[in-house]
């Protein structure tokens, strides 16, 4: 791959992302990162993403405030809806409406800027908590939707929406996070923790964490060895 093809990575925080950012530096990608402040209930995962970001060498990483907890109607947007301690049928509370939908939108234009055609998500649709904005069809529709709509897609086309991990299990996306020298002691993946970042061990993302930790052989060093 050459090695001055950009790409736009989504920087959440968590272990998912943390890995897909690693894998396109090793792809040959110059990496530009984008977070998010979108009302999440805490800002643990984007002082997570800015010491990610550091330790991989990414220069060019901005947080753009997006105010959907404006809107609420999410778990992780609204403190009037709890965070679930119990897995539940369907898609969750934690699900925040059109959330990737727009993370990218926004990492397309900053990739269009940058006169970039790639975009990478740690999205996965195996392990995780049923979001339909998680899954390949969504980006397969949303890919064509940029190619339409963008300067960029007319003139020339070839978007692309990289998903490196969307059939992997959480194990296996942990296992492919150590070849590849993921700092898991960085990455925060609670919907809920503490002032210090401490996790919660109870809600979803957590359970899918460690129930990831421990099929795929690895200590996680974020839980305490007495959690």
């Amino acid at each position: 791959m050459n090695d001055s093809r950009t790409a736009v990575v989504l920087l959440s925080g968590g272990l998912d992302s943390a890995t897909c950012a690693k894998w396109a530096l090793d792809s040959g990608f110059r990496c530009l990162a984008l977070s998010f402040r979108y009302g999440q209930r805490h800002g643990i995962e984007l002082e997570r993403a800015s010491r990610l970001a550091a330790h991989f060498g990414i220069k060019e990483h901005q947080i753009i405030d997006l105010p959907l907890g404006d809107l609420g109607g999410s778990a992780l947007t609204d403190q009037r809806i709890a965070v679930p301690d119990q897995e539940s049928d369907g898609i969750p509370v934690t699900y925040v409406p059109a959330r990737n939908l727009l993370f990218l939108s926004f990492a397309a234009a900053a990739a269009e800027i940058a006169e970039a055609r790639d975009l990478v998500i740690g999205a996965n649709a195996v392990d995780y908590s049923g979001y339909p904005d998680c899954r390949r069809p969504f980006f397969d529709a949303l890919e064509s939707a940029i190619d339409l709509g963008t300067k960029s897609g007319v003139e020339s086309g070839g978007w692309t929406i990289h998903t490196p991990l969307v059939d992997l299990t959480k194990a296996e996306i942990i296992q492919m996070g150590e070849r590849l020298g993921v700092p898991w002691q960085l990455t925060s993946s609670c919907y809920d923790p503490g002032d210090t970042g401490q996790p919660c061990g109870v809600c979803d993302s957590c359970r899918i964490r460690a129930a990831g930790f421990a099929a795929a052989g690895v200590v996680d060093p974020v839980v305490p060895t007495d959690h």
